[in-house]
């Protein structure tokens, strides 16, 4: 059995964009009764592109309004204006975004050191948290990462 508007009715607001005339959003959009529409809408000026910035390459261009507080930089950088010549729909261009991030996240740890700055690795990363409610896992993950570094050294010394 087909619905109709009828069935709907006693719900509050139902139907509410039906009439192109009756708009939500009316102040923010002119509206004109002449018009087949029901209103006319300006695209709102672009935002200026003081910084590059990254977008999809299944866009002709950027969108009015975009984020610019950290533009592409370094290795990081690379890599993701790397990524993004691959398509939304291709796992690469995520996982390469994935690596992008880890690598910025060096780079800002350098650029802390290179600022005399030291990061508490170990806060920052809640290992008090860790140590007050999952000792099992925090003991897990330092081992985890003992055994890596050991692996590594190991490996770098038969190299010679």
């Amino acid at each position: 059995m087909k619905k109709t508007a009828q069935d709907y009715s006693h719900i509050n607001g139902w139907g509410i964009d039906a009439d192109p005339l009756d708009v939500p959003a009316y102040p923010m959009k002119k509206r004109t009764e002449n018009d087949n529409k029901g209103m006319i809408w300006e695209r709102p000026p672009m935002q200026p592109e003081l910084v590059e910035v990254l977008h999809s390459n299944e866009r002709p261009g950027l969108t009015a309004v975009f984020g610019t507080p950290n533009p592409p930089k370094g290795l990081s950088g690379k890599i993701r204006r790397y990524a993004f010549t691959f398509s939304e729909s291709m796992i690469r261009h995520w996982l390469l975004l994935l690596v992008a991030d880890r690598v910025n996240m060096i780079e800002g740890i350098h650029e802390d050191i290179n600022k005399g700055h030291f990061p508490d690795v170990f806060s920052e990363l809640g290992g008090k948290s860790e140590l007050k409610y999952n000792k099992v896992g925090l003991t897990r993950k330092i081992a985890l990462g003992a055994g890596i570094a050991v692996l590594a050294i190991a490996f770098l010394r038969t190299r010679r």
